[in-house]
């Protein structure tokens, strides 16, 4: 079994007496895209900069690929796109790899074209990069990240300002390099919906605290749509959820109310096979969280 190509161990960040990051901790799996999901200032740039090397926390460990000691050395194997991406507008597509490639010593110049296909400007020519739009300058930004073939690639705020055909084409590349290159990506946003069907697991952060890590089927779990129901006597509720409609995917929840994620379409069966029963239903409706009301949620939560 792969070790986990990123650990970290309660991270902490102090600037002067201002704490801006406290006891993060998170675990990214070999193959796997994470998001790093926190509204502006959550501290999601500081954590992409302590693991570039960039800055030092003030507290915590961390491990790449399973070693905690020769960080430097395992960072070679991985590549970060910090902020915005360092493009030479003066410059084409393919001047701008040649230059990467040159300052990173890659020998392999054929990379240049794999990577510009991979990330859609093969037709770009001798176009300068100043008169890109800021979706094309991102997908060079990210090309140039996977010029000498991370089995890492660190994002920050990729989808940051682009347009929804942008954020489409990146999340396309991102997906294609997980499934065709085995890429491991942490990517970081503000906007879960932005990540949502992309990812395989979520890190919440806000106000520099680690709310939530889940994964993404544990995330759409938690937002499922649901029948609620309550009624005068919950245990006499269940067993008529269990045997009189075979119903066995639902949750009693501390008020009382019983969330049914069976028979999404026949609430009426429901409610009348409730009511012959000889129960009092209160309360019998559809409902559901969207991702990001839950999000929105987790992080009132914390300001709260």
């Amino acid at each position: 079994m792969k070790q986990p190509v990123i650990q970290t161990y309660g991270l902490c960040k102090t600037y002067k007496k201002a704490e801006v990051l406290h006891d993060f901790n998170v675990t990214v799996e070999c193959g796997h895209i994470c998001g790093l999901i926190g509204p502006n200032g959550a501290g999601k740039t500081t954590i992409i900069k302590i693991l570039a090397g960039l800055i030092a926390p003030s507290k915590g460990d961390m491990a790449f690929f399973g070693n905690g000691d020769n960080l430097d050395e395992n960072r070679r194997r991985m590549s970060f796109m910090i902020e915005a991406p360092m493009i030479l507008l003066g410059m084409t597509a393919r001047e701008n790899l040649a230059y990467i490639r040159y300052l990173r010593g890659y020998p392999d110049e054929k990379r240049i074209d794999e990577v510009l296909e991979l990330v859609g400007l093969s037709d770009t020519g001798d176009k300068k990069a100043s008169k890109f739009s800021l979706g094309m300058k991102q997908r060079l930004g990210i090309g140039m990240a996977l010029l000498t073939r991370p089995e890492v690639l660190v994002l920050d705020e990729p989808v940051n300002g682009l347009d929804p055909e942008g954020i489409v084409d990146v999340r396309r590349i991102l997906q294609r390099l997980s499934d065709e290159e085995n890429v491991t990506i942490l990517i970081s946003s503000h906007i879960l919906a932005e990540l949502a069907e992309l990812c395989t697991d979520f890190s919440i952060i806000s106000k520099g605290n680690l709310i939530e890590n889940l994964s993404r089927e544990e995330l759409h779990g938690k937002c499922k749509s649901h029948v609620t129901l309550r009624t005068d006597d919950e245990k006499k509720t269940a067993f008529v959820l269990e045997n009189t409609l075979g119903i066995h995917s639902y949750k009693v929840m501390k008020d009382g109310e019983i969330h049914i994620f069976e028979r999404l379409d026949d609430v009426g069966g429901i409610s009348r096979a409730v009511t012959q029963s000889g129960l009092v239903v209160q309360k019998l409706c559809e409902e559901g969280t969207s991702l990001e009301d839950y999000y929105m949620g987790k992080v009132g939560e914390q300001h709260e």
